[in-house]
């Protein structure tokens, strides 16, 4: 689509989870204004949206002589700066070199999250930029990579719950309980265990030996859905990565909240088929709760719901 360089009306950017355009535009509707492959330019103030890794708050359009005057020009707003490029690569990248060095490492879990600001640009055409000196996610563009363990976990979902955690700024504490629903083959339960919390992992496949023998480990050989809440009793934690229609997770969910037997939630709505916008409003709509798609998802969102 093309643009003309209008800063006076509000609008913000959305840069869509790759292979998700789509679900954002349908997320967005009708505030969409234009799109650049997964940067999506939305009319009106930011507002939270799940299929969205990264948001660019109170963007700008900047008008541009050179590379050089590119530089010079988002210095003079603020040191660090990531660059989205959907064309103009080449230009994008001598851009870039002209710009202090943002560290491509991989995270380590655990670590805290960069602090200080984190903006993001991208180039509409040889001589316009669009940039945004106030994003949502400190690091380059959401992409949480992290450096991965490929000896202990049984599999590779353990980096959701890595990338999960890091976001939500909290984490299960030792001696905490921690209930893991479809915890086979324990990819979660080894993260969890790992934090010093006691897990209760229940699922009718079996953990992997090497997790089920883990100290603070104890498995319930039982269906998700099967179990009731007050056969377990009070958990500082739920945590379930089940692979199960939306509406039958948001059913379990429902029943754990009215127990009152749970302080923080966090699960993977997994959508086979169409995305279901409609049970995620009904996730949403539960006080506390938030969601995203993760970098580290697929045709997935991650629901966060803590006290």
């Amino acid at each position: 689509m093309s643009v003309s360089p209008d800063n006076s009306t509000p609008f913000s950017a959305y840069l869509a989870a790759d292979g998700f355009t789509e679900d954002l535009l349908a997320e967005l509707g009708s505030r969409v204004r234009d799109v650049y492959d997964r940067l999506v330019i939305a009319d009106g103030p930011a507002v939270h949206a799940v299929w969205a890794e990264n948001i660019w708050r109170n963007p700008q359009y900047i008008e541009i002589e050179s590379i050089g005057d590119a530089a010079k020009k988002l210095r003079a707003i603020q040191r660090s700066w990531a660059n989205y490029a959907f064309d103009f690569h080449r230009r994008s990248k001598l851009i870039t070199e002209k710009l202090p060095h943002i560290s491509g490492k991989p995270l380590v879990f655990g670590t805290p999250l960069p602090t200080s600001p984190l903006g993001s640009w991208t180039l509409l055409r040889d001589n316009l930029m669009l940039a945004s000196a106030d994003c949502s996610s400190p690091i380059p563009n959401g992409a949480f990579i992290f450096g991965e363990d490929r000896e202990e976990p049984p599999n590779r979902a353990y980096l959701k719950l890595w990338e999960s955690l890091t976001r939500a700024g909290r984490m299960p504490q030792a001696g905490e309980t921690c209930l893991d629903l479809g915890a086979s083959p324990g990819g979660w339960t080894w993260v969890l265990q790992g934090l010093g919390a006691e897990v209760i992992a229940v699922d009718k496949a079996p953990l992997a030996p090497h997790i089920a023998g883990l100290p603070n480990v104890r498995y319930v050989q039982q269906s998700a859905f099967a179990l009731k809440p007050v056969e377990i009793g009070a958990v500082d934690w739920l945590f379930s990565d089940i692979i199960c229609y939306p509406e039958r997770l948001l059913r379990l969910v429902s029943e754990w909240k009215a127990s009152g037997l749970v302080r923080n939630m966090i699960c993977t709505i997994k959508f086979q088929g169409e995305t279901d916008f409609k049970t995620t409003e009904s996730f949403l709509e539960i006080a506390g709760s938030t969601a995203f798609h993760l970098y580290n998802n697929k045709h997935e969102i991650t629901w966060i719901c803590l006290e």
